[in-house]
């Protein structure tokens, strides 16, 4: 089928292999759809991620809900995140890169919205809270897209720097979320119409110092904000960026694309919200299902659903990319980038609540030597001054590994960043093993931020050296749904984190948490060494 041009967006004529046509045509069209991708990418990871110090902050406001609710938050925006990267990871074939990233981009609007609406007042119910948090997850699953269409663009010896660059400079929204909104916080910015201000309960924080308690707090503008700054973003994605006809051809012009994302994406909603709901405890939920259990039971029931419900010339198109299903580096690299971007946004997710509870507190025992963790502690140090540095450290050196891996090869990378993760993890577990059991936990703060601050660069680096090794290994039509599918996977990380360290933390072990991730990081090391790195693998450190 030849392919059709709908709108001066779409390009027809793509050879970045070519070294005449990249230089003379293609460099330039590629670094204009990749710095406006960027800021899109990181409002998305902020938007995504903006739980894990919204809710420290309700906690210090009062909020009637426990820590354990709280959880929840971060757990339902995570594990939407990575469910709505399924289907992302095919929507650039199916709608087009500059129609998918605009649109996606722009739904963000709602649930920066209705946060913010939602924060205003004290009594709004746990549930709204978690439907906000439910579509959040926009935010996660825009990275997939974002990814798969960014390949597009680049030659197959630019790969690690070109996806470095946006996946690195995209994963800033954690850290740009963590520092803008305790900043945004303090300050009326909406005027009027961004609602009245709360009186903290409990001293916060952030980069600059401490807030105490007593201080007027705009909670609202951890929402709003994201708002005003999509505006603009959308409308630069719009006008500046380009559908690739080769990638997808005959999308069917814009409205037809739209409709596509939005059906594949109301599909993913339902069966995220159910698999939600046989999940989560009551009031919310049955509670009938494990993680270990809910998680590939929603994997598999969304991709199954994907194809059974597919139809028209969607149908072919998402045939063709389950293709990727039959190949065992897809397998293998899924696991690899778990160990990588899973632990990246995973442990920021997870980090500002396990140091607001391990280091909050003084951990003494009762009369009958019981250990009791409910005295507050007035050397804690706040969770909102410290919890952007790691995930700041992490998205900085992204870009570094995927230069490094274009010059030595991925695996190589790969394999020094598990072995660094295996002693890090570990080490982590044993101090926060010490500083569960002790009256002044916060003399073992600094050794757990920088062995945290540790994870999170190699984590980076990892993340670089493993979408070299997959833009080497795949060509051009499979590269971007195999991003799209490992980084869908890996992205669970931000419910599996969250839920295995906020379990382990009250059932008194923290440890343990930390300790499985290691046994897991050593195992994928063997992995990688196995694939890509002895004497007889298939493909020597792509």
């Amino acid at each position: 089928m030849t392919e059709k041009t709908y709108s001066r967006a779409d390009i027809t004529d793509w050879r970045p292999e070519d070294e005449k046509f990249w230089d003379n045509t293609g460099k330039s069209v590629a670094y204009r759809n990749l710095w406006i991708s960027i800021p899109n990418l990181l409002v998305g990871f902020a938007v995504w991620g903006m739980w894990g110090i919204i809710t420290v902050q309700m906690l210090n406001l009062g909020f009637p809900f426990k820590p354990a609710d709280m959880f929840t938050l971060t757990a339902i925006a995570g594990l939407m995140g990575a469910t709505m990267r399924i289907p992302a990871s095919f929507f650039i074939r199916l709608s087009g890169g500059r129609n998918t990233i605009f649109l996606t981009s722009a739904l963000l609007i709602i649930p920066a919205v209705w946060t913010g609406i939602a924060l205003q007042d004290k009594n709004t119910p746990l549930w709204v809270f978690q439907a906000c948090a439910f579509l959040s997850g926009i935010g996660g699953g825009n990275f997939a897209c974002s990814m798969s269409n960014i390949s597009s663009f680049f030659p197959k010896r630019l790969q690690g720097t070109g996806l470095g660059l946006n996946a690195g400079l995209g994963n800033f929204g954690v850290t740009t979320m963590q520092v803008l909104i305790p900043l945004v916080m303090t300050v009326g910015v909406f005027g009027a119409a961004g609602g009245g201000s709360m009186v903290l309960l409990k001293d916060s924080g952030w980069i600059l110092g401490k807030i105490v308690a007593g201080t007027p707090t705009y909670i609202q503008n951890a929402g709003f904000i994201w708002a005003a700054i999509l505006v603009p973003l959308v409308l630069a994605a719009w006008f500046g960026m380009n559908n690739l006809m080769p990638l997808s051809p005959n999308y069917g012009g814009t409205l037809a694309a739209f409709v596509k994302i939005f059906y594949l994406w109301g599909i993913t909603c339902a069966v995220g919200a159910l698999g939600l709901y046989l999940y989560l405890p009551a009031p919310t939920g049955l509670g009938l299902l494990n993680m270990w259990v809910a998680l590939p039971l929603i994997i598999v029931t969304t991709l199954l659903v994907m194809k059974l419900a597919a139809f028209g010339e969607m149908k072919g198109n998402i045939a063709k990319q389950f293709e990727i299903f039959r190949n065992k580096h897809t397998w293998s690299l899924t696991l690899l980038y778990i160990v990588t971007f899973g632990s990246f946004i995973g442990f920021s997710m997870a980090l500002p609540l396990s140091i607001t509870v391990i280091f909050g507190v003084s951990h003494v025992p009762d009369a009958a030597g019981v250990m009791q963790h409910t005295l507050k502690n007035p050397n804690a140090p706040s969770a909102l001054t410290y919890a952007w540095i790691g995930p700041f450290v992490g998205a900085l050196i992204r870009p570094v590994g995927g230069w490094i891996s274009d010059k030595v090869g991925g695996s190589i990378v790969t394999q020094v960043i598990s072995a660094v993760m295996v002693v890090a993890s570990g080490a982590v577990g044993y101090v926060m093993m010490q500083a569960y059991g002790s009256a002044t936990p916060e003399q073992y703060f600094s050794t757990f931020m920088w062995l945290f601050v540790l994870l999170f660069a190699a984590s980076g680096i990892g993340n670089g050296s493993t979408f070299r090794t997959i833009g080497v290994i795949f060509d051009r039509q499979q590269t971007g749904p195999v991003l799209g599918w490992t980084s869908a996977v890996a992205a669970y990380g931000a419910f599996i984190a969250p839920v295995v360290i906020g379990a382990q933390i009250k059932a008194g072990t923290p440890q343990y948490a930390m300790y499985g991730f290691a046994i897991f990081y050593a195992l994928c090391l063997v992995l990688n060494w196995w694939f890509y790195l002895r004497a007889g693998s298939e493909i020597k450190n792509p």
